[in-house]
C-alpha cells in the first residue's frame, strides 16, 4: 500500500492501477463502520483508494476540529490490512494552498437541519469531495448511510456538475444496543454512552408510527419524542431522502432523521421508512 501526499504522487500512483477504481473518503479515526466501506469497495472494485483527511472547511468557528480524534498510524494500518492499494493524506496546505478561493456550494439541501446548526458545513465538504474525486478520479465513491444528509448534498452536487461518477451508500453499522458508530462517541463518557442509543430508538418509533399508518408528520415525531425522554433533542422530523425537505402528508419513501445532544456531544442518526438510501 502507498502513502500520497500530493495530487501528483496520487496520480502517479493510481495510473497503472486497475480499474473500476473506488473511493473511500474519511477524516480518519477510522471504526468498523468505515471499514465496511471498505469492504464493499473491494467486492465492487478492482482497487480501492482511501483519503484520510480532518477538512476545516466543514468544521465551525466554535467546533471541535482541533480535538478532532487523529490516529494516522493506527488507520493506515486498518486499511493497509483491508486490502486498500493507496493512502491519500494531504496536509491542509496542500488542500487548501495560499490564494485557494474556490467553494463549492450544494444549494437547498445543504441549508436544512445540519446545514442549519452548522453554517457553511455542507459546502466545506462538497468543496473537498470534489477536490478529492478530482484528483483520485473513481469509478465510485463510497460513503455510509449514517450521513444521509450528506449523501443528499454529494447526489445533488454530482449529478449537477457531472462529474461521472457514482455514489455507494453502505448501510449504517451499529453497536448491539443500537447506537450508530461514530468517531465522535469516543467524547461520551459512561452515563451519555448509555443514553445515546436514545436517539435510535426515537427513530424507530417514528418508523414503526408511519408503518403503522400513521400519515401526519406531527403525530408520528411526537412518538419519537417520547421514546427520546429527556434527551437534548437538536432535530427530529421525516424528510425526502433527496431533497431533506419535510415529508408531509407522509410517505413509505421517507427517512426519520434526528439529532441528539448527550453532554457537548451531539449524534446524528436516521431510519428509512422503505427502502434504504
Amino acid at each position: 500500500m502507498r502513502i500520497a501526499r500530493t495530487p501528483a504522487e496520487v496520480r502517479e500512483a493510481l495510473a497503472s492501477e486497475e480499474r473500476p477504481l473506488g473511493l473511500v473518503p474519511t477524516m480518519g479515526a477510522l471504526h468498523a463502520g468505515h471499514l465496511a466501506l471498505v469492504t464493499r469497495a473491494r467486492e465492487e472494485c478492482r482497487t480501492v483508494a482511501a483519503s484520510i483527511f480532518v477538512n476545516p472547511l466543514q468544521f465551525g468557528p466554535a467546533e471541535d476540529f482541533a480535538r478532532y480524534p487523529r490516529a494516522f498510524e493506527s488507520d493506515v494500518a486498518a486499511l493497509r490490512d483491508a486490502g486498500v492499494a493507496l493512502v491519500y493524506a494531504p496536509d491542509v496546505a496542500t488542500m487548501y494552498p495560499a490564494g485557494f478561493a474556490t467553494a463549492v456550494d450544494p444549494g437547498p439541501v445543504g441549508a436544512l437541519y445540519e446545514g442549519a446548526l452548522r453554517p457553511g458545513h455542507f459546502r466545506g465538504v462538497a468543496t473537498v469531495c470534489v477536490k478529492l474525486f478530482a484528483t483520485v478520479a473513481p469509478d465510485r465513491a463510497y460513503f455510509g448511510a449514517k450521513d444521509a444528509q450528506q449523501v443528499a448534498v454529494l447526489r445533488r452536487v454530482v449529478a449537477d456538475l457531472d462529474l461521472g461518477l457514482e455514489l455507494v451508500v453502505v448501510p449504517t453499522v451499529r453497536e448491539a444496543d443500537g447506537l450508530a458508530l461514530s468517531s465522535r462517541n469516543v467524547y461520551l463518557d459512561p452515563p451519555q454512552r448509555a443514553d445515546a442509543p436514545a436517539l435510535h430508538r426515537a427513530l424507530a418509533a417514528i418508523v414503526d408510527a408511519v408503518r403503522g399508518g400513521e400519515t401526519d408528520r406531527e403525530r408520528a415525531v411526537a412518538c419519537g419524542r417520547a421514546a427520546l425522554a429527556d434527551a437534548d433533542e437538536a432535530y427530529l422530523d421525516v424528510v425526502d431522502p433527496l431533497t431533506f425537505t419535510p415529508l408531509d402528508p407522509l410517505a413509505a419513501s421517507g427517512l426519520a432523521i434526528g439529532s441528539v445532544r448527550f453532554g457537548t456531544t451531539r449524534l446524528i442518526d436516521n431510519e428509512p421508512i422503505g427502502e434504504a438510501l
